[in-house]
């Protein structure tokens, strides 16, 4: 049940961006990237690539057999961002979305193990 609920955490965490995708002016509330900056197109692609990640998650609460593709998505997800934020000198107008992807990150950890643990 735990391990389920953090599934959805996980998911929640990846939603914002998603919903970007069908009300672009998130991208700008959210990355602050004006509708006419030509890098806006890429980050409206690049919140539909969040909904594979929502959709991943959501399945791995439902369905055991998911959870290590899901964990390998969420991971590369989270984790590349955050490597690439701290590469890059913490952009202040990235820090809410690091915030969020470091609170995942505990939640992340123990759905990966869990997806590994030897049965």
């Amino acid at each position: 049940m735990v391990e389920r609920g953090f599934w959805f955490i996980l998911g929640l965490i990846h939603l914002p961006p998603f919903v970007a995708f069908f009300m672009p002016s998130l991208i700008t509330r959210l990355y602050g990237v004006a509708g006419d900056d030509p890098d806006f197109v890429l980050l409206q692609h690049r919140a539909a690539l969040f909904g594979l990640v929502v959709i991943a998650c959501a399945w791995a609460a439902v369905d055991p057999s998911s959870r290590k593709l899901a964990f390998a998505m969420t991971a590369v997800s989270m984790v590349s961002f955050l490597t690439i934020y701290a590469i890059h000198g913490q952009p202040i107008s990235l820090r809410a979305i690091a915030i969020a992807d470091l609170i995942g990150l505990p939640f992340l950890a123990y759905v990966g193990w869990k997806a590994f643990l030897p049965s």
